[in-house]
């Protein structure tokens, strides 16, 4: 006999019948929701605390401003708004031509440089034979006078005894005499000489300083001159261009930003409560508002040491006599995998929702609390 209620019972023996049915029913009902809601709590316990979720996330790139170095008349411009380059590709052309009259100008001065310093190493070798000649002069005149200071001695005793005439005697001392002016004088000559050769070796010097000055001229002449074609430093998008075809620019002003989108990543602000457990390399999981139902994979690349506030232009001051406790948050830095036909899609400022499984850093805490009551 079963529970089923059919025709052949009573109405009282089908009600007390439906009774245990439904009873049954919920009995199964109860065990299989405490199951669910036991296995819920276990992987609540397991893994779910652990996932840190936000959705003040947003896709970032590092995009570089475009500015340029010099002033002039744009003369071409090779690019246009959302056309994607490579690194080392022409964006803007500036007129050259001041600047080509400027490296002419330069080479000139380098060249005029050059023939100075042959000049001065003419000039040196010059005085050097100078000094030489001067010198050689001056040893002659030495021997002389020694010779006629020999005579002069030799012969006065010979005099005073009247073996030679005085006339002999006067002859070799008048000799003697102008061989010692003539020492004097080629000495003179040859300090003249060595300062002539002094001057020269500092012309020398200058020359070369001044071959060294129109050189760096010239290298600064060819760097403007280059400065010209501003390319671009990295493989990105052109985005928010200003520049136009004929404009005057000047130094430093903004042309142009480069965003490299292939080198996007994600910025998650989480609040001070949920960054205890989150290390770099932790994985995460991303949906983008852009592309509902994809779900993106990355990790944590890094977490900045000090909340958004600390690095505002205007960072609060909180020691008023009015405060307002207000919860902090963190920017998170994290590395997205995406493929190419995601990298169409995802730009810079779209919003996210991250998940960072911290369920890796889950001893941290316990290994806090025992260094802390180390330290005591």
């Amino acid at each position: 006999m079963t529970d089923t209620p059919d025709q052949s019972h009573t109405p009282a023996e089908q009600k007390t019948a439906r009774r245990r049915l439904l009873a049954r029913a919920g009995i199964v009902a109860l065990v299989i929701g405490g199951g669910l809601g036991i296995y819920a709590y276990v992987g609540y316990l397991n893994h779910g605390q652990y996932v840190q979720s936000t959705d003040d996330a947003y896709v970032k790139a590092d995009g570089i401003t475009i500015s340029s170095k010099l002033s002039g008349y744009v003369t071409a411009l090779k690019v246009a708004d959302n056309q994607a380059v490579k690194a080392g590709d022409l964006l803007v052309q500036v007129d050259p031509t001041d600047y080509r009259i400027r490296l002419a100008q330069t080479n000139a001065q380098e060249d005029v440089a050059r023939a100075g310093q042959a000049t001065s190493e003419a000039a040196v070798t010059e005085a050097e034979a100078g000094v030489e000649q001067a010198s050689a002069a001056l040893a002659t005149a030495q021997r002389d006078l020694a010779f006629y200071s020999g005579e002069v001695a030799r012969y006065r005793p010979l005099v005073a005894s009247g073996s030679e005439p005085k006339q002999t005697l006067d002859q070799y001392i008048s000799n003697r005499d102008k061989a010692a002016a003539q020492v004097a004088a080629q000495k003179a000559a040859v300090d003249a000489a060595k300062g002539k050769l002094a001057s020269a070796q500092a012309q020398l010097g200058q020359a070369a300083s001044q071959i060294e000055a129109a050189a760096a001229q010239k290298d600064s002449a060819k760097t403007d001159l280059g400065f010209t074609r501003i390319l671009a430093p990295i493989g990105g998008t052109v985005a928010s261009s200003s520049v136009r075809l004929g404009q005057f620019v000047q130094p430093g002003q903004r042309l142009m930003t480069l965003v490299p989108v292939q080198a996007i990543y994600v910025e998650a602000n989480y609040k001070e409560t949920q960054i205890g457990l989150m290390r770099p390399g932790q994985p995460v999981t991303m949906e983008v508002d852009a592309l509902p139902g994809v779900e993106f994979h990355g990790t944590v690349a890094s977490i900045t040491p000090g909340t958004g506030a600390n690095f505002s232009l205007v960072p609060p001051q909180n020691a008023t006599g009015n405060f307002t406790k207000i919860v902090q948050r963190v920017p998170v830095r994290i590395h997205i995998d995406a493929g190419p036909e995601a990298r169409r899609v995802l730009v810079p400022g779209l919003s996210i929702k991250v998940d960072v499984d911290t369920s890796s850093a889950k001893g941290a805490i316990r290994q806090i609390r025992t260094e802390q009551k180390q330290d005591r």
